[in-house]
């Protein structure tokens, strides 16, 4: 198989982003940063020998995708597969909230988000269990091209937890994603990636925009300790 180039990329930041709320399943569209940060990506692709465009059907990601999709002419290709996890009944919530009124729940979250879900979500295994699978047929389709992917912050780190055999128990403590983040993925193979680039900001604007900061919130409560 001759080498294919995944460019997967989060989503720019949205209100509810600022506002740390659950919204994995939650259709918001992207805040002005966002659009922002996207744009500010889509130029630094811009030249770059791109064959195709996916991206998760939710508002943020395709709103994201078609700005990258933009400099290329060309269409975004929705994969449902590639949708953020549904956190359930958490969902539009602020982590706080959450802690207050479902501790026994986060607690078992924190302990093993991989296989415990919320009331009425998705575990990290359910998730993987269809968004791999999506990947890969992207892969499949474009042997020895190179495909922009948009996807979400716990999709994307479950990806990749999958594709480099990590630990995917571990993958909120492990592994972090900015808005409009950029990581690169070489595949070899259906069987073999390598990861080239990860969570890289490079291209956020130094006047307009956060530059890229140790974690404070997002990721699991084992950062906070």
């Amino acid at each position: 198989m001759a080498l294919t180039r995944i460019y997967l990329i989060r989503h720019g930041a949205t209100i509810l982003t600022a506002e740390d709320r659950f919204a994995g399943a939650t259709n918001v569209p992207l805040s002005d940063e966002g659009r922002s940060q996207a744009g500010h990506l889509a130029q630094r692709l811009n030249g770059l020998p791109v064959a195709a465009v996916y991206a998760s059907p939710l508002d943020r990601t395709m709103e994201t995708a078609r700005i990258l999709a933009a400099p290329f002419s060309l269409e975004v290709n929705p994969r449902d597969g590639l949708r953020e996890i549904s956190h359930g009944h958490w969902e539009q919530m602020t982590r706080a909230e959450v802690g207050q009124q479902f501790p026994t729940e986060v607690a078992a979250w924190d302990e093993d988000p991989y296989t415990f879900a919320p009331t009425g979500g998705e575990s990290g295994l359910a998730v993987t269990a269809r968004a791999l699978p999506a990947l890969l047929d992207i892969v499949r389709h474009h042997e020895g091209e190179s495909v922009v992917v948009v996807s979400h912050k716990a999709t994307i780190r479950l990806l990749l937890s999958s594709l480099l055999g990590f630990d995917p128990r571990r993958y909120r403590d492990n592994l972090d994603q900015n808005p409009a983040a950029l990581n690169v993925v070489d595949f070899k193979d259906l069987v073999r990636a390598r990861l080239m680039l990860f969570n890289d900001t490079s291209h956020y604007s130094e006047d307009t925009l956060i530059k890229p900061d140790t974690p404070k919130a997002g990721l699991s409560s084992w950062w906070a300790k």
